[in-house]
């Protein structure tokens, strides 16, 4: 079983996203997958241009020279690919969406009809990867999620695959807190979320448990929002002393 991540962070390591990845994967590795967390914003991904080239002079592989060729083949030959980014704007990331522009070689120009009897491309390919989520945000409530939810499902049923997890965590800054209060509460998260990397990696789904555990706030809402302004107005204190 190989698991890639493709983290379109900006912040990298140091990210949210980052420290839900870095837990799913020591799951997934406990359960013996090999597993890669490739950060977008390190590689040279250029916008997609919209030519049709790799799809009429260069079939498969874009025209551009960047590392999206060695992204391309480390996307097709997973068996799971994470898509990992923290909300920006209710959608994903600038590098993120990038990224995903890019993929648009692994398919063909010609259309079908899926089971449904909606057109969408046809395989270029005869095995494509199950796909996963992975997403934070700022905002208290799983409800911002939406957009993701909705995005990743259409992209899936055009790449002829499936989502088989979403992974959602409103609260995203309490990660990183590291007040006593708030630390027991989010390494017990953190347990979850290694327990969903197990689960992904021998089961490839999650199971019903484990999907209402990671939905679980890690405090109130309105608990975790009202801390949230507090930390705001702390910073624009120190800004303007």
């Amino acid at each position: 079983m190989r698991i890639v991540v493709f983290n379109g962070s900006p912040r990298t390591e140091n990210g949210n996203t980052n420290i839900m990845v870095e837990e799913l994967l020591k799951g997934a590795k406990e359960a013996g997958a090999e597993v890669e967390n490739v950060f977008l914003f390190k590689k040279k991904i250029r916008y997609c241009l919209g030519c049709f080239d790799c799809w009429l002079k260069t079939p498969g592989k874009c025209i551009q020279k960047d590392d999206m060729d060695q992204l391309l083949d480390l996307f097709i030959n997973a068996d799971i690919v994470f898509f990992a980014t923290p909300v920006y704007v209710d959608n994903v990331t600038g590098i993120m969406k990038t990224f995903m522009d890019r993929l648009i070689p692994l398919a063909e120009p010609y259309f079908e009809k899926d089971q449904h009897g909606e057109y969408r491309h046809r395989k270029r390919h005869e095995k494509y990867p199950k796909m996963a989520v992975v997403s934070n945000c700022g905002f208290a409530e799983q409800s911002h999620f939406q957009v993701l939810s909705l995005l990743f499902k259409r992209v899936a049923r055009n790449m002829h695959s499936e989502v088989i997890a979403e992974i959602y965590r409103g609260g995203g800054e309490l990660l990183k807190l590291n007040m006593p209060m708030i630390v027991p509460l989010v390494e017990k998260y953190k347990e979850v979320l290694q327990e969903a990397g197990r689960e992904i990696a021998t089961e490839g789904q999650l199971s019903d448990h484990t999907r209402a555990e990671l939905e679980k706030p890690i405090v109130p809402y309105d608990l975790y929002m009202k801390g949230a302004n507090k930390y705001w107005d702390k910073l624009f204190k120190g800004t303007n002393d």
